[in-house]
């Protein structure tokens, strides 16, 4: 679920973090002991044809100014991967990260070809390597440049089948016909909708004086606008509600229709309490200042819980006090052998763990995290911070570890010596367990959790409960543990699964009796007995469901809710963020749980999802968009992923009944929401044109009535400036043509659509 299996997936290439490869050495500050040189080491990256290579995926990388290189290292997502030449070599550092050698390097040869091939194909711009750099061989890391990157697009078109993947140019266009026949929107259509709009005789105009009421409604959330010439009056049956009902008027109603609205009454109110987003920022960091704007975007959809998901394998991102080694170790990655002093590169980096890289290297100190929660707070969003336990623990494990050697204290510490246990997580980590049978394991959740408990109080903001995780523990888990089998023998346990369930009930034990809820990944209830619920579930706020197969037995959120636990609807395929929009080769994202855009997450009904069950015991409580950021690799990038998908999830979680159909939605955000995200500068994803053929013509069209079409049929990437520019029906040339279109609007570009003429 975080980042699942990933051995389908790949990391984005992204050019603000190819950018910083290309700086001179001069230019590139704090790495570790430096070589100084005048050529740069560069490397072009090409995806050679499966036709050229016997129908294997092959990689090729060719090296220049390789004279004082040993090791070029680089990132991927994890993939079993082999060299060509039998006297080159790969080698897998950690799992994504890699270094290749040559006998060639060191010789003065120019042109240094290295072949890999991978087991699997690479689909998308996501599954390309990244983040070179090199080893000299006095083991010391200097950059390297990247040179002449191959389009994926092109890489795309040279492999019939990777063509066959992506949606055909004229099924865009049917949908494009589709979507534009969506209504106008009205100055009171606005993303989630209103529940209830009543017009009424006059204009209201900005700065006209505005009051505020408590009123009681049984729902804490709501609140009512009513709009005369006079004044406008905001009433909310909570001063939250209050402040909602403000914001929605002043930066959701006036500023987008120039401070001018017809008079009316707004009556609103959510179906669910809880509608959250869930962020990762552990994989690739996002600083505080970007999470402050991403927070004031989510209140202005109106989402109420960040699940702020900052420890992981790759990083943990929290300063705790008494736990230096946390952020000392856990929140910086670079060229490692050993995981001693710091985190093997991975995603982004340069290799040195010192680089002020965007995404690579950082954490929230103890203040910006108090900080970052009030403001939250002030805008009605709960921050419910997530301790990944026991998977997905690398990067505390590999802290602990650290904390051991340098200061002798083996407290906190999570695995134990002698244990031989061998399982690979989804994510191809063999190392990255906390173990449930260690004391240790148990005295650093309690300190985690009380810290930052100390830091919710100190901001004066209440703390709704700590994730822990509880997903992806894979079989093998534990099984050469001597703790841990001991614990079983005297507990009667059997298996992994036994033992992850004990964890469970101890972790739920430490919240209880701190009075804290315990939120957790559908793992942590599922397929245990009665007894398990009975002890566990009353701790529980919240259970992320994200996979629910439609077949009522196999269902697992309708379990969770027959079983006693608030249900979280946090479904893989309406609802992560981090899928790609469509099946392009140069969309950014990753597709193991299928394609999600905005029109997919609009489709994401709870009721549908979880339907309604007999005597069941709790209730789905809300939605929750997963944007988990292997891909990511600057605040653009998470942007991209969320706007405008996020859209159709603010909709569900405020309407669980329809709303808009697909068109009115598509024109809605084409017309008022992109635009409107774009004056406050935020990133955000734009369709594809369509293409159809048809009595020797070549037609395209838009999804939004506003966007222009560019356009080339010679097989070059169409362009914001220079290319042609759709205005009608074109002539089919004769002989052989590529048509490529992109759209623009509003400055940004989509991917192009791509169509080859049979």
């Amino acid at each position: 679920m975080i980042g699942k299996l990933i051995i389908l997936l790949a990391g984005e290439i992204a050019t603000s973090t190819l950018g910083i490869c290309q700086e001179r050495v001069d230019a590139v500050p704090n790495y570790p002991p430096m070589v100084v040189q005048e050529e740069v080491p560069t490397v072009k990256w090409e995806l050679l044809t499966p036709e050229s290579v016997g129908g294997k995926c092959v990689e090729r990388f060719t090296v220049n100014y390789a004279d004082s290189v040993a090791r070029l290292c680089f990132t991927q997502l994890p993939r079993p991967m082999k060299t060509v030449s039998p006297g080159d070599s790969i080698v897998e550092i950690n799992a994504g990260y890699y270094y290749v050698t040559s006998p060639q390097f060191g010789t003065g040869a120019e042109d240094i070809v290295i072949d890999v091939e991978c087991e699997w194909p690479l689909r998308a711009v996501a599954e390309g390597p990244e983040a070179f750099h090199a080893v000299t061989p006095g083991n010391r890391v200097i950059p390297v440049a990247l040179h002449n990157k191959q389009s994926m697009a092109d890489a795309a078109l040279a492999d019939p089948k990777w063509q066959n993947w992506m949606i055909p140019a004229d099924s865009i266009y049917r949908l494009n016909e589709k979507l534009i026949q969506g209504e106008k929107p009205g100055p009171f259509d606005i993303v989630p909708s209103f529940k209830k709009v009543t017009l009424t005789e006059g204009i209201f105009k900005a700065g006209t004086p505005i009051e505020t009421a408590i009123t009681y409604n049984l729902n804490p959330e709501y609140y009512k606008i009513t709009l005369t010439p006079e004044k406008a009056v905001i009433e909310g049956a909570s001063e939250k509600a209050v402040a909602m009902g403000r914001r929605m008027l002043e930066r959701r109603l006036l500023e987008p229709n120039g401070g001018v609205l017809p008079c009316a009454v707004i009556e609103d109110l959510p179906d669910y309490p809880y509608r959250g987003l869930m962020i990762d920022i552990a994989r690739n960091f996002q600083t505080p200042e970007t999470m402050h704007d991403m927070a004031s975007l989510m209140a202005d959809y109106r989402f109420n819980r960040l699940h702020f998901h900052i420890t992981d394998d790759e990083a943990w991102r929290l300063e705790i006090p008494g736990l230096p080694e946390l952020t000392d170790v856990g929140s910086r990655r670079g060229y490692t052998l050993d995981s001693k002093e710091y985190l093997p590169e991975i995603f982004a980096g340069t290799g040195d763990p010192d680089h002020n890289l965007p995404t690579a290297n950082g954490f929230f100190t103890r203040r910006e995290f108090i900080d970052f929660i009030k403001y939250c707070d002030s805008l009605g969003i709960a921050v419910i911070p997530e301790i990944e336990s026991p998977g997905h623990a690398r990067a505390a494990i590999k802290a602990m570890e650290a904390r051991r050697r340098n200061t002798g204290d083996e407290t906190y510490r999570l695995i134990e010596d002698g244990d031989t246990s061998k399982y690979t997580s989804a994510q191809l980590y063999h190392d990255n367990l906390m173990n449930p049978a260690l004391p240790g394991t148990y005295k650093f959740i309690a300190k985690v959790v009380d810290e930052i408990a100390n830091m919710y109080k100190e901001a004066d903001v209440p703390l709704i409960g700590i994730h822990l995780g509880g997903d992806e523990v894979p079989d093998g888990a534990w099984d050469g543990s001597p703790a841990a089998i001991k614990m079983s023998e005297n507990l009667g346990l059997k298996g992994r699964h036994a033992l992850q369930g004990e964890y469970v009930k101890n972790i739920s034990n430490i919240m209880r009796s701190r009075n804290i809820p315990l939120y957790g990944w559908q793992d942590i209830c599922t397929d245990y007995d009665e007894d398990f619920h009975t002890q566990v579930a009353p701790t529980v706020g919240g259970m992320d469901c994200w996979v629910s197969p439609h077949n009522p037995e196999d269902n697992i959120a309708i379990k969770g809710v027959k079983a006693g636990y608030p249900v979280i609807i946090s479904n893989v395929d309406y609802f992560y963020m981090d899928m790609l929009y469509s099946p392009h080769p140069e969309e950014r994202g990753l597709y193991w749980g299928g394609f999600v855009d905005e029109l997919r997450t609009l489709s994401g009904y709870p009721e549908k999802i979880c339907p309604p069950q007999e005597n069941q015991k709790g209730k789905v409580i809300g939605v929750s968009g997963q944007l988990f950021g292997e891909t990511i690799r600057s605040r653009e990038d998470m942007e991209r992923l969320l706007f405008p998908k996020c859209l159709g999830l603010a909709e569900r979680g405020w309407n669980g009944t329809p709303t808009y159909n697909e068109a009115d939605f598509n024109i809605l955000i084409g017309e008022k929401e992109l635009p409107r995200l774009e004056r406050l500068g935020t990133t955000w994803h734009l369709r594809q044109p369509g293409i159809m053929i048809k009595d020797g013509k070549i037609f395209m069209n838009s999804p939004y009535p506003d966007a222009e079409i560019h356009y080339t049929l010679d097989g070059t990437a169409p362009a914001l400036i220079g290319s042609s520019i759709y205005d009608g029906p074109i002539p089919l040339p004769s002989g052989n043509v590529d048509i490529r279109a992109i759209l623009v609007k509003d400055g940004k570009t989509s991917v192009p659509t791509l169509a080859i003429p049979k």
